[in-house]
């Protein structure tokens, strides 16, 4: 019996002996709190935020009045508690109306951001939106729209209003079960509709007159791309100002194929460039006047201008997600600094962590978060475990320089590798050697040449700064071009399970904040996380949401019923997939067969067919008599008795459909179905649950 009571307090002696240490710990119990209130299909209601609540205030009882080995545990479930509190109140401070039709006609709205579409198109973000015979009521807060017709003479402009005629839907849901919600994000960023066009946008009021961030922000991109052209010019305008409408598609493919797209991403590294450049550069020119230095602690005004600075590129860059986390973090560390603390430590890191997780809980679903906070945890940890003062014994002065830049890619890359893998399905072969080529350059090179440029522009001397800009720009696009053309330069992945990256979380969490014996607690989730990613079941079929793909799982990879259209969905798919063809390789493989307007498959006993086009109804009938179950691309008012088939209406309301092999047939999953704030108002109806061949549905009789 004393044996079982000594390992039963075991863990809660360790934890009292850790006290002083535990607090990194805080922002990985938030963000478990945050993960449960994402997890269920449903909506947490009253009860749910009352339990927390009661919760919450008997731990601090418990932390004030309680036992002192308990305090840990207390702090640890109130930590849980917060996390579903914060999800909580920012639903009620961001929900606002999303379109619930399909709407067409004139959108008036003012310009707030200007980027491109994944198809490259520039699209623009309006606020304070009016719809043509639309209640104020149901006005979405933000509407984003694509340009798709030719470029007018007149380009919109932040803080302009603009009319224009559009199209207009709420945003898509996930492409497939359990894969990205763009709805839920879009529910966040306050985005109630998105949609195109093809007319040209026409300036219904002037932006105000007089000096505004937006306005400098646009000047300075156009000013930039204006003096360096070519994609060297749109990628120092996109670091400087996130305006990344001047780089052309290839080179941010071959960013993103080379692990490199970081560089791009207006997030910490660019705010640590530039307030670290500007830190040393102050604190350097303070030195140099002894007068001054002996008068003045050049440390502390270091760290304050350094914040100043931040906070304007957040300001002129858009204040994105990223690049507010960012400003969050590095703003936590200069105050640390003026607070005579370390700037880089766990618990600085675990400050910023907090910050952002109650103040925005739905980032910790987003890849930079999970990314650069793997990264700089990982990058604190590994440089503290490599003792400075060994390796500054052992290597020559000169090598110190290529060894902290060696390690630290190696670290930041191993850390943030199954994050990128899970969220983007591919990973960079050879991203490290492409990091190692550029990242010193932009680091030494880019930033503080944009940092002096910047000072120097009101005197008209910007030129030779950034020509220097200019030239490590086109180091950093060449080597992406040159590394992305190498052989096996990008490996696919497929998507993982919704465990995986949750469990690899916490692995490195019990691997960085455990002491001793205790690390190895890590094992059991990063194994567990491995067995659930290697062994994922990927759905046999899937239909899209409007009934015009469909995709088959065969040998060669997933076919698809179309060479063309649905092309996010297909994308998505494949990506998904862990597979690198395109929609029209694709289309090509053999599980599908037969013209386009009529292919035929095959999948765990039941045969199907898939229609599309203008005639596709009237072929409805020769289809059911052939298969035995039917994918219709318009509408169809008449099914023959006896046939199963799903046309846009019966998809309508369960979004693209999954199915997955079972004994006798295909199992049905819909995409639809949860009763989340941001999720579609339409449920599944009238669908079966299991898919059967006719045969063994004639025998099993009604």
């Amino acid at each position: 019996m004393a044996v079982l009571t000594g390992w039963l307090t075991r863990p809660f002696v360790a934890l009292a002996e850790a006290r002083g240490t535990l607090f990194p710990w805080v922002p990985l119990l938030i963000g478990t709190g945050i993960g449960l209130w994402f997890s269920p299909s449903w909506e947490p209601g009253i009860a749910v935020y009352a339990g927390a609540a009661a919760v919450v205030l008997l731990c601090v009882v418990l932390r004030l009045w309680g036992p002192e080995a308990g305090h840990p545990v207390a702090v640890a479930v109130a930590c849980v508690a917060l996390g579903v509190l914060a999800c909580g109140l920012r639903v009620q401070i961001v929900q606002a109306p999303m379109l619930d039709f399909r709407y067409y006609g004139p959108v008036t709205g003012r310009v707030i951001n200007i980027d491109r579409s994944q198809t490259d198109a520039i699209r623009i973000t309006l606020d304070r939106v009016q719809l043509d015979r639309v209640r104020q009521a149901r006005l979405p807060e933000r509407v984003r729209i694509s340009l798709r017709g030719k470029v007018a003479d007149h380009k919109p402009f932040p803080g302009e209003v603009v009319m224009v005629t559009a199209t207009l839907q709420a945003p898509d849901g996930p492409v497939e079960p359990g894969s990205f919600d763009f709805r839920r994000m879009a529910f966040f960023d306050r985005l109630g509709a998105v949609g195109y066009t093809t007319a040209p946008v026409v300036l219904w009021q002037p932006a105000p007159e007089g000096w505004s961030v937006a306005r400098l922000r646009r000047d300075l991109a156009l000013a930039l791309m204006r003096a360096v052209p070519g994609d060297a010019g749109g990628f120092i305008a996109g670091i400087m100002t996130g305006d990344r409408s001047g780089l052309s598609r290839d080179a941010v493919q071959a960013l993103r194929d080379t692990n490199m797209a970081h560089l791009l991403a207006i997030s910490g590294m660019h705010m640590a460039f530039l307030t670290g450049f500007v830190f040393a550069g102050l604190r350097l020119a303070i030195a140099a006047v002894p007068p001054v230095a002996l008068r003045v602690n050049g440390k502390k005004l270091a760290a304050v201008v350094s914040l100043a600075v931040a906070a304007f590129y957040l300001a002129l860059s858009g204040a994105n997600v990223a690049t507010e986390r960012a400003f969050i973090m590095v703003s936590v560390m200069l105050g640390a600094v003026l607070l005579d603390r370390k700037a880089l430590t766990l618990r600085s890191v675990a400050m910023a962590g907090v910050i952002l997780l109650l103040w925005q809980p739905e980032t910790l679903l987003e890849p930079g978060f999970q990314m650069s906070f793997a990264a700089t945890v990982a990058l604190i940890a590994g440089f503290r475990a490599v003792n400075r003062r060994v390796v500054a014994g052992h290597l020559p002065r000169w090598a110190m320089p290529v060894f902290t830049l060696v390690l630290s890619s190696a670290i930041g890359g191993f850390a943030t590798a199954p994050y990128a893998a899970a969220h983007f399905n591919r990973y960079a072969d050879y991203g490290l050697i492409a990091n190692l080529l550029t990242v010193p350059v932009m680091g030494s090179v880019v930033m503080p040449a944009g940092a002096v440029a910047g000072v120097l522009a009101p005197f008209g001397l910007a030129g030779p700064p950034l020509w220097v800009m200019e030239q490590g720009s086109r180091w950093i696009i060449w080597v992406a071009h040159w590394v992305a053309g190498w052989n096996g330069s990008v490996t696919a992945v497929v998507a993982p399970g919704p465990w995986v990256l949750p469990l690899v979380t916490f692995a490195g969490a019990f691997l960085v904040l455990l002491r001793g014996a205790w690390r190895g607690l890590a094992a059991a989730p990063a194994l567990v996380a491995l067995v659930l990613w290697v062994g994922v079941e990927r759905p046999l079929v899937l239909i899209s949401a409007d009934g015009g793909l469909v995709g088959v799982m065969g040998a060669e990879g997933r076919a698809l019923s179309a060479p063309s259209g649905a092309g996010f969905a297909a994308q998505n798919w494949l990506e998904n997939d862990g597979d690198l063809a395109t929609q029209e390789m694709a289309a090509a493989r053999t599980e599908m067969a037969g013209e386009v307007s009529l292919r035929r498959f095959a999948a765990a006993g039941v045969t199907g067919v898939a229609l599309k086009g203008k005639a596709a109804a009237a072929r409805v009938a020769e289809a059911c008599a052939m298969a035995d179950l039917v994918v219709v691309s318009v509408p169809v008012e008449v099914v023959p008795e006896g046939c199963i088939l799903l046309d846009p209406e019966r998809l309508r309301g369960s979004g693209t459909l999954a199915l997955y092999p079972v004994a006798g047939g295909l199992r049905v999953e819909p995409t639809f179905g949860g009763q989340r704030v941001w999720s579609s108002p339409r449920r599944p109806e009238g669908l079966v649950a299991v898919i059967r061949p006719k045969a063994t549905r004639v025998a099993a009789g009604p």
